[in-house]
């Protein structure tokens, strides 16, 4: 069960509630609090359905225009499972809804329709336009990003069990405090420069960071708010009431994210970890035994290369009150260790801080949370707990026990994980001090074979007694088994540490920082605000309250305006993601505020809305034209038509796919190729013809960022380089070459015409009605059956499929 964001905030605070509050007075209609709209009582009430329709005709009647007559069941029945599932009706379904005279077959058309786990993977795809989710970091190296997929997953299942808005809007923001680890990527799913990909000076990587916490606050804004907060970053707002000091007051909030995979915390992932560690602790104990059957050091043996992992440095017993490892060249760049162990007779590791021993350094390159000298010694592997000297090539660290010790191994590694084998130390000594002694060196890299570059060193417990070899076998299963528990999914959703101090930037730029800010919300919004020494998960707790506290007026209307806007193409506000001054104003404010209220009334129930809007009259109206209805309103604002619209890339794909029998409805997962690689500079060469496994709904397709899909892409398919909030509609040469030409259309009107064959016999006007009922959802007309016969009596059905994808008919919304 989810805890209030308050209280978790509060408790996070010392027992402390944040401090809120009613926002400041505006004459902005975006920002005054949600009205208790009447419903309106329009001259022919007879043609509404529901309270929506009565505000839609009020508005009709106030301009001079009626509505349209409905539409045809049938294309009522097409309109609204292309709209909810992003797919075309099966005809049993479709002949099964005309057959059923009784009440309510309608409503159980939308309730079936709702159930369906197809309707989250439609309108998932509305909410990743908007966050801009991608499978890769963007930028210019654009490298895979291969855990990001549970996000999106996560928003799948989260609209298809209708998980209250306000929860939906908490889960993104701080699910990591209840368990929904996956939802928290929403915070990262902006491009991002990866570590090796920033200059190494501190300005570019105070720079970076300005970028990355910029992304946040920019998403966050856009998104819940339908505000362009990120227009502050370098000075006051030009035109919305947001100063650059409340920019950064927002920045504060996040100022302890960072963009990196975390493990996931489901009671799987859980128990797989506790093993693990007891795996992993028995590795080490093993490991440490087996250290005590190395060559040792200056015995007359050559002893192998350094590697990236773990070296072992064996000597006679010695007794030393310190220990000190002297780097003196690396293979590049300034050296790095990610753990110093210095071991007993006994296998101890009396090296470790657990043990007393503290660590001392010629200069560390400190990177907060990531390399820092206190993780020299802190029993915790990888390079995100390591040790970075301040000098390229050079440097030395020194462990001092609390008394002196008899020790007789020391075991060091540049990355216990294998991922990082730069800033390995290839020439070094280790030297040992009993208490006022001086410097002994008891071992070193002079009897090691010479490092070289490109090449894989043995495993350093290669050259060991028969006596050992028990343990080896031991270690080698038990290290199978490691791999297989640490196999668990990972996700793209950041991770959380001490916050950065928050500084208002003179011009933006972080070389120019002025007073200190801590975590604050914009005062047009509201009270809302934090100290600056507020712990990291209280401030998103205490934002997250703060954005679904019934008394925001913008979290809820923005949201109701985009549910909007999926079904009629436009919003009631037709600048979903700017609700500031330069925005549209809604063509029908009161019912926006019906709606939020109707909305809040039902729990924040997305389902709840989406059924109240496509039962409605003013859904089910016609899109055909009326020329004196056209010359006021072309766009049909005011809603008197049904404003028919083409069918998004991602639903025209999955329509072919389904009417060709081909759609593989696997849900979730790592997504599917549409390249030959999943990340890099360039070079993108497009997959022609899929496997089954991608012939997946497009969802669960790799995105790669700024990289338009080869066939689909031309029909305006965002690339995520930035936030779509709404699809533009183009028509170009390009999309007919496509999608008549392509080796894809070519593949499913092969497909499909296997299909016809297979379902409706060799006769060709049994395929003919078959093909018109599976792609369009009625029977051909005479003059079709007409013009179609004679093609497929001489070609096959193959032509006539292809014809059927590329009809408007097809590639419309009816």
């Amino acid at each position: 069960m989810q805890p209030a964001a308050w209280i978790l905030a509060a408790v996070l605070l010392g027992g402390v509630a944040p401090a809120a509050g009613a926002p400041a007075s505006s004459g902005h209609w975006a920002f005054a609090p949600v009205s208790e709209a009447a419903v309106p009582q329009p001259r022919d009430a007879g043609w509404a359905r529901n309270p929506v329709d009565r505000f839609v005709q009020a508005r009709l009647e106030v301009e001079g225009l009626s509505p349209s007559p409905a539409a045809p069941p049938e294309v009522w029945f097409r309109r609204v499972t292309l709209d909810l599932t992003g797919l075309p009706p099966a005809p049993g379904d479709l002949e099964a809804f005309l057959a059923d005279r009784s009440p309510g077959a309608w409503a159980r058309v939308v309730d079936r329709l709702l159930a369906s786990p197809r309707h989250g993977e439609r309108w998932a795809q509305h909410w990743l336009d908007v966050v801009r989710y991608a499978d890769t970091h963007g930028f210019e190296v654009n490298t895979e990003r291969p855990n990001a997929w549970p996000y999106r997953d996560y928003v799948i299942g989260a609209l298809n069990g209708d998980v209250p808005y306000g929860r939906f809007v908490r889960d993104q923001l701080c699910g990591d405090q209840w368990g929904e680890d996956a939802a928290t990527g929403f915070l990262v799913t902006a491009s991002v420069l990866l570590p090796g990909q920033i200059g190494k000076d501190a300005p570019s990587i105070r720079l970076a960071r300005q970028d990355a916490l910029d992304e946040i606050v920019v998403n966050t804004g856009q998104t819940f708010l339908g505000l362009s907060i990120g227009c502050a970053r370098c000075h006051d707002h030009k035109f919305d009431p947001v100063s650059q000091r409340e920019y950064f007051a927002m920045q504060a909030f996040f100022s302890g994210v960072e963009y990196e995979d975390r493990d996931l915390t489901d009671p799987a992932t859980e128990a797989r970890r506790r093993d693990a560690a007891a795996v992993r602790r028995r590795i080490q104990e093993l490991q440490r035994r087996l250290t005590g059957h190395v060559p040792a050091a200056r015995s007359g043996v050559t002893r192998g290369m350094v590697h990236g992992r773990y070296n072992v440095e064996r000597f006679a017993p010695v007794t030393a009150r310190r220990v000190r490892f002297t780097i003196r060249e690396t293979n590049s760049l300034e050296p790095c260790l990610d753990e110093l162990e210095v071991l007993d007779p006994d296998d101890v590791n009396v090296g470790a801080a657990s043990a007393g021993a503290w660590a001392s350094s010629s200069g560390d390159t400190v990177v907060p949370d990531r390399h820092e000298l206190r993780h020299l010694n802190d029993g915790r592997y990888g390079n995100s707990r390591s040790w970075m000297s301040d000098q390229p090539g050079r440097g030395w660290v020194m462990l001092e026990f609390p008394r002196e010790l008899q020790i007789n191994r020391v075991i060091w590694g540049r990355d216990r994980e294998g991922k990082f084998d730069d800033r390995l130390p290839t020439q070094y000594v280790v030297e040992v001090a009993s208490d006022g002694g001086e410097w002994v060196p008891v071992a070193g890299s002079e009897d090691r074979t010479p490092f070289l570059a490109g090449t894989t060193p043995p495993d350093p417990l290669a050259q060991l007694e028969p006596s050992a070899a028990p343990w080896m076998q031991e270690r080698s299963a038990l290290e199978s088994t490691l791999r297989r528990l640490e196999s668990g999914q990972r996700a793209f959703a950041g991770i959380f540490r001490a916050p950065d101090p928050i500084h208002t930037l003179r011009r933006g730029d972080p070389e120019q920082p002025g007073e200190a800010v801590g975590p604050g919300v914009p005062a047009i919004l509201g009270h809302c605000r934090l100290p600056t020494d507020a712990p990291e998960a209280a401030r998103r707790l205490t934002l997250a309250a703060w954005l679904t506290a019934l008394e925001n007026p913008l979290v809820s209307r923005v949201m109701v305006n985009r549910i909007w806007q999926g079904h009629f193409g436009a919003g009631l506000v037709a600048t979903p993601s700017d609700f500031g001054l330069q925005g549209a104003r809604p063509t029908h404010p009161e019912l926006l505020d019906w709606l939020v209220r109707e909305f809040q009334r039902g729990g924040g129930s997305v389902k709840h809305l989406h059924r109240l809007i496509v039962l409605s009259a003013t859904y089910r109206q016609s899109s055909g034209d009326h020329p004196v209805a056209r010359s006021k309103d072309a766009e049909s604002r005011w809603l008197w038509r049904f404003p028919s619209r083409r069918l998004d890339a991602e639903t025209l794909r999955d329509s072919m796919l389904s009417a060709a029998g081909n759609l593989n409805g696997a849900m979730y997962g790592p997504g599917f190729d549409l390249f030959d690689q999943r990340g890099g500079l360039s070079g993108f060469r497009p997959v022609e013809s899929f496997p089954d496994s991608g012939l997946r709904r497009m969802i669960y397709a790799h995105k790669v960022r700024r990289e338009p899909e080869a066939v689909f892409g031309a029909f305006d398919c965002p690339d995520a380089g930035q936030s779509t909030p709404r699809r533009r509609e183009s028509t170009t040469p390009i999309q007919a070459l496509n999608l008549f030409n392509s080796r894809f259309t070519a593949d499913q009107s092969a497909a499909f015409a296997r299909r016809l064959t297979a379902e409706a016999g060799p006769e060709p006007a049994a395929q003919i009605r078959r093909a018109y009922r599976l792609a369009l959802g009625r029977d051909p007309v005479p003059d079709e059956v007409l013009a179609a016969t004679s093609l497929v009596a001489e070609f096959g059905a193959e032509p006539l499929c292809r014809a059927l994808f590329n009809s408007n008919e097809f590639l419309f919304l009816p």
